[in-house]
């Protein structure tokens, strides 16, 4: 109940009682606009009147707000000002009405025209010795036509460096899987979750961060499914579920959703799962066939003896130390995991941003192969993602090192040559900023200087730069932490309605689990000046690469079905697109794992991961820190000041430390303590960051494990800590003393009035 009420209040405030109404019917609706929260799937069957969560709702009101922030606003307010207000303050402010600049020199942003705009962007990377100079970033919430465009754009520019949020959150994912089964995406469906046996959810928050799924989640324990939650904290939704959408989900006790909650020590997943590979080799053994589905390991699989022997040498009681659990609880998930005949494995950045997240996730990916629940109905890999089109994105191009088969395709269609040389993924593009060999930053969407990590050493990077250039809808700090010349662009959001050509234009987006559907916006835009993503590209690749460049720009800017037709000729998949995303929920990408057991790997199987096992040991007198979200906020959107599901109210600067902890480093709860982050630099030096001014709050995280909310806590993860393989920030790995706090209490803090755990 606290939900709905939290729901319809964000909404009034932001919208109106009308706009709200008109808005939310159409949210997530087959004639309506794809959420521009997460990328959770809608059900087929069934979709319901509110197909919406608390944290759609304001993901929602944020984008459809009347409140506008206006040339005569940045009058008002020096860019110095504006830089001193929290991430909060910023978002509330409402959205951006008119393109704006801000000059060497300059202390408040001024107007400009779109035309002078862009010949300002166009100058500067004519300017450029060479391409590489130049970063282009894109955010999740971008449409495939307006990615499509956008590599496009860069490619026929000459370089490949798009960095994007994905090399920040699911990158491990795709590293993973894409050497284990061949396709860097998820294998499932939401039917297949609704008819799994078995579900694990590890290192993820369903009730925070896809609300959505908790229904799913519930329709599956109806069909009889257990479920496994594996995580450091308890989280709320996960351990009790009342589901707003039925009168007897409003009253009592809730259903619980996890059967069993296993508590992991931070960076201990990979063991957890190693063991329990061991745990299911040794029952095969003693009831040969029975576990190990070995028709399939045969017909499919490579690696199996190895991964077999390294398996069985592993030691159970490194096992119990690095995961923190008891071999009780390590026997009864493996109890369950054999007896599933249908098993789904889902995760999120728990596990995607530790340093060992490739392996681990390969771990996850071995024990379905032990028993065959790849290409099965019911079961398989579900790599959940956190943006509503991050997916959608990679899939038209938007990755640094696109593969030979998608780079000759566009060739061929458009008459260009693209560059095959791989350019920067985004912890690259924040060194490449920092030495200067990268001076001008372009980014479309998202709020780049707060979702990176060492944010001083990303503040710096982009304050080197030349140009920063920022395609948004709403002022944030990456509008303040810019470049010697800096411009924001204001752009439609999903709510919005796109007229183009006396038409009014749709375009599409992937969610987790491969379905490609149309969004409609609707609303009247807050101003005439806003342009769309796909214009704003097509018009500055026009000026950019000349009237006589054979990508048809103008077209494409007229008639989005024309891309369309584009990338059905370009993107594996997505023949005749036009027709296919205009069915009543779109269509699914093909996956040859799932469609047929089909393996393009290197050796044409599924392979086994065979690794070390790795985990994250705490030092004398240290805690090992993650980041998450807390329940008001999305990504680097701060909804409000609140984390309703773990007590706190009114701040957000505050750690969450076991009380054993507190106790035996001597601190106190509600104490202020700064944060020092402490790693080793690849000479072997110890090097340090600190974020000041935090506030201590026991909470039941495992010993020696602390979480903080990010970005305030970005601060802390070095630019060099960094997944393998993967290069995403391990921001759930870091090395951290905890110190009384130097500083008097900042703003933030000085707000918040209560935590009650």
């Amino acid at each position: 109940m606290p939900g709905v009420m939290v729901s319809l209040q964000r909404g009034f405030e932001q919208m109106g009682a009308l706009r709200t109404a008109a808005t939310l019917a159409r949210l997530n609706q087959r004639k309506g606009f794809d959420c521009p929260g997460c990328a959770w799937p809608e059900e087929h069957d069934g979709r319901k009147l509110v197909e919406f969560c608390e944290n759609g709702v304001k993901a929602v009101a944020e984008e459809a707000t009347k409140r506008t922030v206006t040339p005569e606003f940045f009058a008002r307010h020096s860019v110095a000002e504006l830089s001193a207000k929290p991430e909060y303050w910023l978002s509330q402010q409402g959205r951006l009405t008119h393109p704006m600049v801000l000059r060497p020199g300059d202390d408040h942003y001024r107007p400009i025209s779109w035309d002078s705009a862009y010949r300002l962007i166009v100058e500067q990377l004519n300017a450029l010795a060479d391409p590489d100079q130049a970063v282009f970033y894109t955010s999740g919430r971008t449409s495939n036509e307006a990615a499509f465009c956008y590599q496009l754009l860069v490619r026929c520019f000459g370089t490949n460096n798009l960095p994007d949020c994905a090399n920040m959150c699911h990158e491990s994912s795709g590293s993973a899987l894409t050497e284990s089964i061949g396709i860097g995406k998820g294998s499932v469906s939401i039917d297949d979750v609704e008819r799994a046996d078995l579900i694990v959810i590890a290192g993820q928050n369903p009730g925070t961060n896809h609300p959505r799924m908790l229904s799913v989640l519930q329709k599956a324990k109806a069909n009889g499914a257990k479920i496994i939650a594996v995580n450091p904290l308890p989280e709320a939704g996960l351990l009790r579920f009342k589901d707003p959408q039925k009168v007897n989900g409003l009253v009592g006790q809730g259903i619980p959703i996890a059967d069993e909650f296993v508590q992991i020590r931070i960076g201990g997943d990979m063991a957890l799962f190693a063991g329990l590979g061991r745990l299911l080799l040794e029952a095969d053994d003693r009831a040969l066939g029975t576990v190990i589905d070995q028709a399939f390991v045969d017909a499919h699989c490579a690696g199996f003896d190895e991964y077999r022997r390294r398996r069985l040498e592993i030691d159970f009681d490194t096992v119990y130390a690095a995961s923190g659990i008891e071999r009780s609880q390590l026997e009864r998930v493996a109890a369950m995991l054999m007896a599933s005949q249908r098993t789904v494995v889902c995760w999120a950045m728990g596990l995607t941003q530790q340093p060992h997240a490739v392996a681990t996730i390969g771990e996850i990916a071995n024990l379905l192969l032990l028993r065959g629940m790849i290409g099965k109905p019911g079961a398989g890999v579900c790599p959940v993602r956190g943006h509503s089109n991050v997916q959608g994105d990679r899939t038209m191009g938007i990755w640094e090192k696109m593969p030979e088969q998608f780079l000759a395709s566009l060739d061929r269609e458009f008459g260009i040559t693209s560059p095959r040389e791989h350019g920067y993924n985004t912890v690259a593009a924040i060194r490449a900023m920092r030495d200067r060999r990268a001076t001008v930053f372009m980014g479309m969407g998202g709020n780049f200087a707060s979702a990176t990590p060492d944010t001083a050493v990303t503040a710096a990077a982009l304050r080197s730069c030349a140009l920063t250039v920022q395609i948004s809808t709403k002022l944030n700090r990456s509008h303040l932490v810019h470049g010697n010349t800096a411009l924001i662009l204001p752009t439609l959001g999903r709510t919005d309605r796109d007229i183009r050509g006396g038409r009014k234009q749709v375009v599409s987006v992937e969610d987790s689990m491969s379905m490609v559907h149309l969004s409609r916006g609707s609303l009247h835009p807050p101003s005439d000046q806003l342009r769309s993503e796909v214009e704003i590209i097509c018009q500055l690749a026009r000026r950019l690469l000349g009237v006589a460049h054979p990508v048809p720009w103008e077209r494409f800017a007229a008639d989005y079905d024309a891309i369309r037709d584009a990338i059905a000729a370009v993107v594996p998949g997505c023949t005749d697109y036009n027709r296919k995303v205009r069915q009543p929920d779109g269509f699914q990408l093909p996956h040859p794992p799932r469609d047929a057991r089909e393996f393009r790997t290197s050796t044409g199987r599924a392979n086994f991961a065979i690794n070390p096992l790795q985990w994250v040991p705490v030092p004398p007198g240290r805690l090992v820190l993650q980041t998450l979200r807390s329940h008001d906020q999305y990504n680097t959107t701060i909804y409000g000041l609140d984390d309703r599901y773990r007590g706190v109210k009114g701040g957000r600067r505050v750690v969450f430390i076991n009380p054993a902890d507190i106790e035996s480093l001597g601190l106190t709860a509600g104490q202020r303590v700064d944060l020092v982050s402490e790693w080793t630099d690849a000479d072997q030096r110890l090097q340090e960051r600190r974020a000041e001014d935090f506030l201590v709050v026991a909470y039941s995280t495992p010993v020696g494990n602390a979480a903080a909310y990010y970005p305030e806590a970005n601060a802390l993860v070095p630019l060099d800590h960094t997944a393998a393989k993967s290069n995403t920030p391990a921001s759930k790995a870091i090395t951290i003393r905890v110190e009384p706090a130097m500083v008097a209490a900042v703003a933030a803090n000085a707000e918040l009035t209560s935590w009650d755990t």
